[in-house]
């Protein structure tokens, strides 16, 4: 039991985003506070880009990255805890899974950056989840709130723009307000924002999607100050090849959960990925030789990330 909001350890995690908002009205406020920032578009310079169904953790003297964020959430949930002794900060984007094991991983490795600061709270900020009607974004909050609620670590629930309160109805048609959120790694500011340069390796990183459960990865060595993608693997698609010959609107309503309210770029992003799994059926072989990830870092005058041999 050690979910707190202002303090209060809560019995039980809160079974929606309703009753969350029920008996914690001051979340609401801050939700609310949260939907009058402008939405920022942010460039890759000190961009650190996170994918659905990865995590990533640095600490504020990270040289090589000032903002972390994500965006493309519709039913999904973004993930900031944030130490506020050290300022190590975690991001993860959630779809529901292994999302026990994404909370137990990033508490553990904030944790490891945060030794030496005595003080200091872990503090928890929830954006996505937009309300559906098949209850999706609730899906992912709720398990989310279960996992926190399992931890044995205190984690104070600061923001959450979730659910009803990131919703809006066009034309009889539940839309998400905010598609995406960043936070400043020195200041632990959390923001909406949308990215135009999602980073490299995006097919590759987004074929995992559409070829079973798998684990949300870390991409991230701050250490280092290197993006790291894989090594894994993922399901052959024997249809992969039917698949391309779809429509947009076919590959759209099959594909996603939302179809009516993806951004304008989804379907091309989901064709890139399925012709990479075509591509590379076992990327284990062809694309992570020897086990080895791929590494990437960050290049002084562009801003942008390179490939890197480590």
């Amino acid at each position: 039991m050690v979910l707190l909001v202002r303090g209060v350890v809560q019995d039980e995690p809160p079974p929606d985003t309703r009753t969350l908002y029920l008996n914690h009205p001051v979340l609401r406020d801050s939700a609310s506070q949260l939907l009058t920032i402008s939405t920022k578009v942010v460039g890759p310079i000190g961009l650190l880009y996170v994918c659905q169904r990865e995590m990533a953790v640095t600490v504020p003297h990270d040289k090589n990255v000032s903002i972390i964020g994500s965006d493309d959430v519709t039913t999904c949930i973004i993930l900031v805890l944030r130490h506020t002794g050290s300022g190590a900060v975690g991001f993860a984007h959630l779809d529901g899974s292994c999302t026990e094991e994404c909370v137990v991983n990033m508490v553990h490795r904030i944790q490891e950056l945060s030794m030496g600061f005595p003080d200091g709270r872990l503090e928890m900020s929830l954006i996505g989840g937009f309300t559906h009607v098949l209850r999706y974004g609730e899906q992912v909050f709720y398990s989310l709130m279960v996992a926190v609620h399992k931890h044995q670590t205190e984690i104070e629930l600061v923001l959450a723009c979730v659910g009803e309160l990131n919703t809006i109805m066009r034309n009889n048609v539940h839309w998400p307000l905010l598609y995406g959120a960043g936070v400043m790694v020195k200041s632990g500011e959390v923001f909406p924002a949308n990215f135009p340069d999602k980073g490299p390796e995006q097919p590759l990183r987004l074929a995992r999607l559409f070829t079973g459960l798998q684990p949300v990865l870390d991409v991230y060595d701050c250490s280092l100050g290197l993006l790291r993608i894989g090594p894994f693997n993922y399901e052959p698609m024997r249809s992969v090849d039917l698949w391309l010959q779809q429509s947009d609107e076919f590959i759209l309503q099959a594909l996603s959960t939302t179809p009516d309210v993806e951004p304008p770029h989804t379907v091309m992003a989901i064709r890139a990925s399925l012709k990479y799994v075509q591509d590379h059926p076992f990327p284990a072989v062809t694309v992570f030789r020897d086990n080895r990830p791929l590494y990437y870092r960050r290049d002084e005058h562009s801003g942008t990330w390179t490939p890197f041999r480590y």
